[in-house]
């Protein structure tokens, strides 16, 4: 072979190599076995999206651990006026610099708006210390406790009303000057910064107003034609007793995240959250809008801040209003409501009126009753309004001293009941003057058609008289005798007139305030509403009306002396002239 013959052969051995290398492959399938495995197929990895903190998780967790027999993790002004004097606890003042140096602070707060209190940990003790947050009415005062309860703050609360609330109950306040700028004392924990970020977003950002509405203003939105969705987060006893405002719907506080059915579906609509004072509210609308709520709003003040605007409250009855009234305008050439024994003896000859007896069965049997009596235990005695005769007809109360027939008459009067009176002394007295009584059992009352009363003052008076305690709330002379010279010295009230006090003399000690004049003359009354006071009269007839105010008012323990000075004097213990 020729050198020419063997370059030319190797060139062509090249070229035949590179067209090798650029020719297409072969298809994978004409040169792959079945049981090799096939090609994998490459796609892109998954987006992660980060959803942030569970804030229905979180609130419902909260919630749990702000139970309602202790304020929902609130502190009352007296409580917080108890601890400031040898406990106290370090107060955060969440409101703007404008409203303290205005409205003045409570002694030794440390001032750091709500919008830069999470920036500011370290301007707060450590987090097992006590705290208790104040703002005006407790609305920001709630939303700052619930975030630091979230970030592990174990021992914080809410002032219940705010700043408000405290001067409300005169107590005293530093004002001409701004508290000490807030220093450094600890250094901040903060365990889930996504949480932290959550959490400070909202409150940093909280617009003006704090996401709540004035009672006034929310008026003037409730008589447009587009209604707000109004949630009540306040419990079912709240609700019974003090009403509502029409139109809202009951979802108590503890029970708000399983019942979130009954909150409109739309996260755009409008929602009003109100609890009592603010705060339980404040903490609600927080939750709501973390939980992605757009259109949420808290009632500034709560019901009680709506009722002292004068607004309408639909199942209430101011009993202060109501009940004052009532003991200012007793009659007293009417004896106050009440009939004596000889009177009634002279009516049963020829006009008898429908007589009452709320004594229990026992005693009837035990001490008789007057002829034609039906009886209803006192407890029972609102629970039976169709065995009672219409309205505006006559209607005599009896029981064994007064006192029960008092509260009786009292109750039906309350419910528009026009002429109701009470046997004065009872059955005892009605004895003692040698008047006929019958034996065995009275016939049984024949049941009709109800009255119409207001709803609301049914249920509170019925919820009184049904739940009278052992002994009615009154006490016998010996007994309470027994008390004084143990030592045992409650306010004495008394109530009589000027001259039946001065003609008869007293009880020492006893403060004299006409049954008529009480409710101009509550200041003469402990402050504290859990102190012992004695109410007494002639009979207990008085003594008895007046109880039942005072309770109605709040005050808690309060008794009656049974029969009054005259069963005093009666016992033959001492009295001062």
């Amino acid at each position: 072979m020729s050198k020419k013959f063997q370059l030319f052969f190797a060139l062509l051995l090249v070229f035949s190599m590179v067209l090798s290398a650029c020719a297409p492959s072969v298809a994978a399938e004409s040169i792959t076995e079945a049981t090799e495995a096939p090609l994998a197929v490459v796609t892109e990895a998954p987006m992660v999206v980060e959803t942030g903190p569970d804030a229905q998780a979180l609130f419902t967790a909260l919630i749990a651990d702000l139970p309602g027999d202790k304020g929902y993790g609130s502190v009352k002004v007296t409580a917080l006026n108890e601890e400031l004097v040898e406990n106290a606890p370090f107060i955060l003042d969440v409101r703007e610099t404008a409203e303290v140096e205005k409205d003045g602070y409570i002694e030794g707060s440390v001032n750091i708006p709500v919008r830069e209190v999470l920036a500011n940990l370290d301007k707060l003790p450590g987090l097992d210390e006590a705290i208790v947050v104040t703002c005006a009415s407790g609305h920001r005062g709630g939303m700052t406790m619930a975030a630091l309860k979230m970030l592990g703050y174990t021992n914080v609360r809410n002032l219940n009303g705010g700043l408000n609330a405290w001067k409300k109950a005169e107590l005293p306040v530093v004002t001409g000057s701004m508290p000490e700028a807030p220093a450094s004392i600890s250094t901040a924990i903060i365990e889930d910064q996504a949480l932290f970020e959550m959490l400070n977003g909202f409150l940093a950002n909280l617009p003006e107003g704090f996401y709540a509405v004035k009672s006034d203003v929310l008026a003037e939105e409730l008589a447009g034609s587009e209604l707000p969705a109004i949630i009540d987060v306040r419990s079912k006893a709240e609700w019974d007793k003090d009403g509502y405002i029409e139109g809202s719907v009951n979802i108590p506080f503890s029970d708000l995240f399983s019942n979130l059915d009954q909150i409109p579906a739309d996260k755009d609509a409008r929602i009003i959250v109100l609890c009592a004072s603010g705060h339980r509210g404040g903490i609600t609308m927080m939750a709501l809008r973390l939980m992605g709520y757009t259109n949420v709003i808290n009632l500034n003040g709560g019901l009680n801040g709506w009722k002292a605007a004068g607004m309408p409250v639909a199942g209430y009855t101011d009993w202060a209003t109501v009940m004052g009234e009532y003991i200012t305008t007793l009659p007293t050439d009417a004896g106050y409501y009440s009939i004596k024994a000889d009177k009634l003896n002279e009516m049963l000859v020829e006009n008898p009126p429908f007589i009452v007896d709320v004594r229990e069965p026992s005693e009837i049997e035990a001490n008789g009753y007057i002829a034609g009596s039906i009886n209803i235990p006192i407890r029972d005695l609102l629970k039976n309004l169709d065995k009672l005769p219409a309205k505006d007809q006559k209607i005599v109360i009896t029981c064994a001293s007064g006192h029960r027939g008092s509260l009786g008459m009292m109750a039906l009067r309350l419910l528009g009941y026009s002429d109701v009176v009470n046997i004065n002394g009872g059955l005892n007295a009605w004895i003692k003057s040698e008047f006929p009584v019958e034996k065995g059992a009275p016939t049984a009352p024949t049941a009709g058609t109800a009255p119409e009363v207001d709803p609301a003052r049914l249920a509170a008076l019925d919820n009184y008289l049904s739940n009278l305690p052992e002994g009615f709330g009154a006490i016998k002379s010996p007994d309470f005798n027994i008390e004084l010279t143990a030592g045992t010295v409650p306010f004495i009230l008394d109530v009589r007139s000027q001259e039946e006090w001065d003609a008869n003399g007293h009880i020492d000690g006893a403060v004299s305030i006409p049954v008529v004049d009480v409710p101009a003359n509550l200041a003469q009354l402990p402050a504290d509403k859990a102190a012992p006071i004695m109410v007494i009269c002639a009979s207990g007839h008085r003594g008895a009306m007046t109880q039942m105010y005072l309770q109605f008012l709040g005050y808690t323990n309060v008794r009656n002396l049974n029969g009054g000075m005259n069963g005093w004097v009666a016992a033959e213990l001492p009295v001062v002239k």
